[in-house]
């Protein structure tokens, strides 16, 4: 079929949202995306605890996992969210397969570095099914994972320290690519001066407990939104899903 102006289509449709959602340990991940709607697991790491949410079995391998994916494609099922729990945990299966699939025992025994060069064959494969999984299955997605503290060379300023998402830097870098919204999941943690004699005052960190999704870049850590989010909410999926949705969260009202 020809191709012209005329085939232009302006409806904007909503599709589910990808997230990718990494924190410090703790935080309160796992049950954030148990809150999403209709979720259905596939576990890479035994960290549910006592969260009651449908799951497939510990993934043991990369085919597991694509495994589970390729159930939820081909199957009849009325899940609305899959959640990948933890992308970290998910990293060792993909070098596992390389390695397989090059006959060695390790994928650092592949030269010069290029057995995480294939690795990013085996994550968009991975992440082609996800993407297939919002498109055909209108399903919500979520990954989740841990996050790491690294130096972060910036060519305008002076190297400093963030929180970034635990894997390799390429994987990082394609999955950030994949997502509608990487956020970095944290505390909320002020700082107060307390004197501590002789004229002397230091910084001590106080916190409430309150969780917090942070929703775009800062020194201190890593983030972004496609959705014009507010720089940080609070952590619990109906305040996130309205304002993703364009809507006025309840707590804003009047």
């Amino acid at each position: 079929m020809a191709i012209s102006l005329a085939s232009l289509n302006q409806v904007q449709v909503m599709r589910p949202p990808r997230l990718t959602v990494y924190g410090v340990a703790g935080v309160g991940k796992s049950t954030f995306g148990a809150s999403a709607p209709n979720p259905v697991f596939i576990l890479t790491e035994d960290g549910m605890g006592m969260i009651q949410a449908s799951s497939f079995p510990l993934a043991k391998s990369y085919a597991d996992v694509t495994d589970a994916l390729d159930a939820l494609l081909n199957e009849p099922h009325d899940f609305a969210t899959v959640i990948i729990d933890s992308l970290d945990w998910l990293e060792p299966l993909i070098w596992a397969e390389v390695a397989q699939n090059h006959n060695v025992t390790s994928i650092e025994e592949i030269g010069y570095a290029k057995g995480y060069v294939f690795a990013l064959d085996l994550w968009r494969a991975y992440l082609d099914r996800l993407n297939r999984l919002r498109d055909e299955k209108q399903m919500a997605v979520i990954q989740i994972a841990h996050s790491v503290i690294k130096r972060f060379d910036s060519p305008e300023h002076d190297p400093y320290d963030r929180y970034e998402i635990k894997l390799h830097a390429k994987a990082s870098a394609l999955v950030q690519e994949h997502s509608d919204c990487v956020l970095f999941a944290n505390y909320r943690v002020s700082t107060t001066k307390s004197d501590v004699g002789f004229n002397k005052k230091v910084n001590r960190a106080v916190g409430s407990g309150e969780r917090l999704l942070f929703s775009q870049e800062r020194p201190a850590f890593l983030a972004k939104n496609r959705y014009g989010l507010p720089h940080e909410l609070p952590m619990d999926w109906p305040t996130l899903e309205q304002h993703i949705t364009g809507q006025t969260p309840t707590s804003q009202e009047n």
